[in-house]
C-alpha cells in the first residue's frame, strides 16, 4: 500500500515516533498530575485539619469557660438549697440568715442575685436585699419544672427578660425531708457575660458560636440576633447529633443564612453544649489561591500535550471512576442497599476461617418473604420492590454490630451472618427481625431458618448454609412466619 508517494516501509518509523511522543506525554502529564493532585490534596487536608483542630480547640476554651461558672452557679444555688433545710435557718434575723445562706454564693458582674421562692411561687429571699419586693414566679418555666418533676435537678431555663436583663435562670428544687416541694432556690446568667465571652474571640465574619441547651434550644447565638436566641434547632439533624454524641465535627448549612460550615463540638453531655462553625469558604480561601497557582502553572505544562493525549488522560479518568462505581455495584444491592450475594459469599469465607481459628460459633439466618410471588402478582412489582426495602430496613434496624453481614441472597431471600453469636442468641435476633417486619406491614411476614455452629478443620461453610437453608423450608412448611432453628451436626427442626 501507497500513501503519498511512501510506501508502508517508510511510515513505519513516523508511526513508531508517534507512539513513544504518546506515551512519553501521557506519562509526564500523569505524572505532574498526580504530583499536582497530591500537593494539593494534602494541602486541603491540611488546612482542613488545622480547621478542625483550631474549632475544637475554640470550642474547647469556651465550653469550659461556660461550664466553670455554670458550675460555680450550681454550687451556689445547691448550698442555698442545703442550708434552707437546716431547721435553725428559720429562728435567725435576716443578717445572719443571709450571712449563712450566701457568704459562699459565686459573685461575679454577670450573675444575678439568688433568689428564693416558695412553695407557691412568691418570692422570699433575695440575695441583694434584706426586704425583697412582692413577687410571684409561680407561672415561670423553671418554677413549673421543679413543681412538676421532682428530680429535675438543675434546671437551665429558656433565654427570658429576668429583673430587668436578658438572661438565662439557672434553679433548684427545695425538697423537704418528706419529699414535699418547698420551693425554688434559682439566679442568672445575664446575656452580658456571654457577649463578654465572645467579644474576647477573633472571629471571622461568618464564623459562628452557637449555645444550645440539652432540648436543642438556642441559648446564645453569635453573631448576636435576638429573634433567634430561644429557637429551637431540634429539627436540624446534625444539631441532635451534637446534643447525643460526647464530641466531634460534622459539614452542614446554616440553619439562618444557608453557608456551608464546618461545625465542631465538645462535651455534648454537658446541660449547656458550644457548637462552633467556620464557613468551608474562609476555611479553603488560602488553599484556593494556592492550588490556582499550582493549577496555572499545570495547565500551561498541559497545553504543550497533543489533543489524543488530553483524550487518552481524559479517558483513564473515566476509566478510573467506572470501576469505582463498578466496584460498589458489584458488592451492593442495588434496590435493597445491603451487601450483594458476591459481597455475602466473600465474607462468609472470611468469617469461616476466623472462627475455625478462633474456635468460636459462626450464626446464619436464612430469611424468605412470604407469599411473595402472590404479592407481586397481585399488587405489582414496584410494591413487590417496597416490601423487599421494607424488609430490609427491619434488618438493618436489628443488626446493628460491626462485624455482622446483611445481605440480599437472592430474589426475596435475604442472609444475616452473625460471627460469634450461639444458636439460642441468634434465634432472639431472627424473632427481633420477624416481629419488626411483621410491626411494620400487616400484608408482609417473613419465615427465618437459624442455624449455629462452631466449624471444624474439615467443614466447608457450605454446611452451615445448607442447615440453615433447610431449617427455612421447615419455616415455611410449618405455616410461615416463624423462626426456625437447625441443630447440629445432624439436622433436628424445633419451632
Amino acid at each position: 500500500m501507497r500513501f503519498g508517494g511512501r510506501d508502508n516501509t517508510d511510515n513505519r518509523p513516523w508511526q513508531l515516533s508517534a507512539k513513544l511522543l504518546i506515551v512519553s506525554s501521557v506519562v509526564t502529564v500523569i505524572g505532574f498530575s498526580a504530583i499536582c493532585a497530591s500537593v494539593m490534596l494534602d494541602m486541603r487536608h491540611g488546612e482542613e485539619e488545622l480547621a478542625r483542630q483550631t474549632l475544637d480547640n475554640l470550642a474547647s476554651s469556651i465550653d469550659a469557660d461556660i461550664s466553670r461558672n455554670v458550675e460555680l452557679y450550681d454550687l451556689s444555688l445547691r448550698a442555698v438549697v442545703s442550708t434552707m433545710l437546716m431547721p435553725e435557718i428559720k429562728d435567725v434575723s435576716k443578717p445572719i440568715r443571709h450571712l449563712i445562706l450566701f457568704d459562699h454564693a459565686a459573685t461575679a458582674k454577670h450573675f444575678g442575685a439568688i433568689q428564693v421562692f416558695d412553695a407557691d411561687g412568691r418570692l422570699t429571699i433575695d440575695a441583694s436585699t434584706l426586704d425583697p419586693i412582692e413577687e410571684n414566679r409561680g407561672d415561670e418555666e423553671f418554677f413549673q419544672v421543679h413543681y412538676n418533676h421532682p428530680d429535675a435537678g438543675l434546671f437551665i431555663s429558656r433565654p427570658m427578660l429576668h429583673r430587668g436583663a436578658y438572661a438565662i435562670v439557672l434553679s433548684r428544687r427545695v425538697t423537704g425531708a418528706d419529699g414535699s416541694f418547698l420551693g425554688v432556690v434559682a439566679g442568672s446568667i445575664r446575656f452580658s457575660y456571654f457577649h463578654d465571652l465572645f467579644g474576647r474571640l477573633n472571629l471571622g465574619p461568618d464564623d459562628t458560636i452557637t449555645v444550645l441547651r440539652r432540648d436543642a434550644t438556642v441559648i446564645m447565638r453569635t453573631p448576636f440576633d435576638l429573634d433567634v436566641i430561644g429557637r429551637s434547632l431540634a429539627h436540624v439533624p446534625g444539631v441532635m447529633r451534637a446534643l447525643s454524641e460526647p464530641s466531634g465535627s460534622y459539614t452542614g448549612l446554616g440553619a439562618l443564612d444557608g453557608v456551608p460550615r464546618l461545625l465542631v463540638w465538645r462535651d455534648g453531655t454537658r446541660p449547656l453544649v458550644v457548637l462552633v462553625g467556620k464557613p468551608w469558604s474562609s476555611i479553603f480561601s488560602l488553599w484556593r489561591t494556592e492550588a490556582t497557582r499550582i493549577g496555572a502553572i499545570m495547565l500551561g505544562l498541559i497545553s504543550f500535550v497533543l489533543g489524543v493525549t488530553m483524550f487518552l488522560a481524559r479517558e483513564i479518568g473515566r476509566r478510573a471512576l467506572a470501576e469505582g462505581k463498578l466496584e460498589e455495584l458489584a458488592t451492593t444491592d442495588a434496590l435493597t442497599g445491603l451487601k450483594n450475594r458476591r459481597k455475602f459469599d466473600a465474607v462468609i469465607d472470611d468469617e469461616w476461617r476466623r472462627a475455625t481459628r478462633q474456635k468460636t460459633p459462626l450464626a446464619l439466618l436464612m430469611i424468605d418473604a412470604d407469599h411473595f410471588k402472590s404479592y407481586n402478582d397481585t399488587f405489582g412489582h414496584q410494591a413487590g420492590d417496597q416490601m423487599l426495602v421494607g424488609i430490609a430496613i427491619c434488618i438493618t434496624d436489628s443488626v446493628r454490630r460491626a462485624g455482622d453481614c446483611a445481605s440480599r441472597y437472592g430474589g426475596e431471600e435475604f442472609a444475616v451472618l452473625l460471627p460469634g453469636l450461639s444458636a439460642v442468641e441468634a434465634l432472639r435476633v431472627a424473632e427481633t427481625i420477624r416481629l419488626k417486619v411483621q410491626q411494620w406491614s400487616d400484608d408482609t411476614t417473613v419465615s427465618i431458618g437459624i442455624a449455629s455452629l462452631t466449624p471444624a478443620a474439615a467443614m466447608e461453610s457450605s454446611v452451615l448454609v445448607n442447615a440453615a437453608d433447610r431449617a427455612l423450608y421447615a419455616a415455611k412448611a410449618n405455616g410461615r412466619n416463624r423462626s426456625v432453628l437447625a441443630s447440629m451436626p445432624k439436622l433436628s427442626l424445633a419451632a
